[in-house]
């Protein structure tokens, strides 16, 4: 099912006819910095050895076996640089081979050693038939690596050297390009210069100035209101009853009896604003669908080396590598949680709205992204950051009126897994790998999902 459009001033009207006073519609002020952060360095590889051996075979034999085919580019000295990542022309082009990187560290000058980068990432996609994959800017690509403020960087993609019967051998895809994210400075202008007034009192809801806010920043804030004020950098965190208060109030009455006696406490949330995302990047608008009947956990792949005080950067560079470099409309995720437990808000739209996500390729309609930053295949989730989980699922699936021990059935969009149009019944609270055949969330993430279900149920106030 395809989402709908809704424009942000539409978005930011309906939230400010929730407040007790018409607010008035934002406008850029005279003069207001424009600084997007960041940076995207995207380079073409090369060949970096014949694509077959050259040796002259036996005389009536076969020619000599073809050798895997070989990219990349040779260690150089490049722009500074955090996040890594692999794409390439054709977005139904699979990466069938090794993607390996090494970098030079800013601080130290010293190289790393080799570090592999997860090839398989399209099940982290919009649905197959959804305007987003069909816009014509989706690329193929690699998940993104963190490496940390580095400075060089060598690359090596080799094609596997045995191929599945019925498939082309050692074949690597066209226009492949190593992408060099910089994250840029966290500069979001202070909460109180986001602050809405109305000069002359008059409650006409007339357009007025947002000191140090591009409208783009200001409808994207405006699609959290009256979870916390135009401008801020995070919505706090609240009780049980008072997020039931305030889930009344977000949905101007219309929060269903069955769900109001179920909504967990409201976890500390960072905004878009608070991890200084540059609203100029993604399309314009909000998609969403039609409610939220489950979450999908995943894990980034991003790898574990980041210290959790560098987690707004690792989200403006994911941020950027999905949309400048893989061609989506914003970020992926509707959330994203760090190792020490904070809660992020991802895609534009409102945190308690049901936006549609492009995370679990097949199952985005009426349900939610939630990533763990980190790669949780072998190594252990923390535990701040799988009770974040718990806490999240249960305030926003409680929203409507999900049980996160229940089962609920999803309509498939189309997948690896499960064919378009057939209805599967899931865990409201699922791995990324129930939707779709991959790693992801990780084996040691997934492993945690039992008891996050558990909690965030007994969080809801559930007997």
């Amino acid at each position: 099912m395809r989402g709908f459009l809704a424009s942000s001033i539409g978005v930011a009207t309906a939230a400010a006819l929730a407040l007790p006073l018409a607010l008035p519609t934002p406008a850029l002020a005279e003069g207001s910095p424009v600084t997007p952060a960041g940076s995207t360095q995207s380079l073409p590889l090369v060949p970096l050895g014949p694509s077959a051996d050259r040796t002259p075979g036996v005389p009536g034999m076969s020619a000599s076996p073809r050798l895997p085919e070989t990219q990349g580019l040779a260690a150089r000295e490049v722009k500074t640089f955090s996040l890594v990542g692999v794409v390439w022309d054709d977005v139904a082009t699979q990466l069938h081979g090794r993607v390996q990187v090494r970098t030079r560290s800013l601080r130290t000058a010293t190289w790393s050693d080799w570090q592999d980068v997860e090839t398989h990432n399209s099940e982290h996609a919009a649905d197959p038939d959804a305007a987003e994959r069909g816009s014509g800017r989706v690329r193929g690509a690699t998940a993104p690596l963190w490496v940390g403020a580095s400075d060089g960087v060598e690359v090596r993609v080799q094609a596997e050297p045995d191929a599945p019967a019925g498939r082309a051998a050692s074949r690597l895809p066209s226009g492949m390009r190593i992408e060099l994210v910089d994250p840029g400075a966290e500069t979001p202008p202070s909460a109180s210069d986001g602050k809405n007034s109305d000069p002359e009192g008059d409650d006409k809801g007339e357009e007025v100035a947002v000191p140090g806010m591009t409208m783009e920043m200001a409808e994207s804030s405006a699609a959290n209101l009256p979870h916390a004020e135009l401008g801020a950098n995070e919505i706090t965190a609240l009780d049980k009853a008072d997020s039931t208060a305030d889930a009344i109030f977000a949905s101007e009455g219309e929060l269903s009896e069955a769900a109001r006696p179920y909504i967990g406490p409201r976890p500390r949330i960072v905004t878009r604003k608070g991890w200084g995302a540059d609203e100029s990047l993604r399309e314009s608008g909000f998609v969403y669908t039609n409610t939220v009947k489950a979450a999908f956990v995943h894990h980034s792949a991003s790898g574990n080396n980041y210290a959790c005080k560098d987690a707004p950067a690792v989200i403006r560079s994911l941020y950027r590598y999905h949309v400048l470099s893989s061609g989506w409309r914003d970020i992926g995720y509707n959330f994203a949680v760090d190792k020490c437990g904070t809660v992020y808000e991802g895609r534009a739209g409102g945190v308690s709205k049901p936006v549609l996500g492009a995370h679990t390729m097949g199952f985005n309609t009426d349900s939610m992204g939630v990533a763990v930053l980190g790669t949780y295949t072998t190594t252990a989730p923390p535990a701040a950051a799988v009770d974040a989980v718990a806490r999240l699922t249960a305030w926003k699936l409680g929203f409507f009126g999900r049980d996160p021990r229940a089962k609920t059935t999803l309509k498939s969009g189309g997948g690896n897994l499960y064919t378009k149009g057939k209805n599967v019944s899931m865990n409201v609270i699922s791995g990324h790998r129930d939707g779709f055949a991959t790693e992801c969330p990780g084996k040691k993430l997934y492993g945690k999902l039992p008891a996050t279900r558990t909690t965030s149920a007994k969080l809801q106030g559930r007997p």
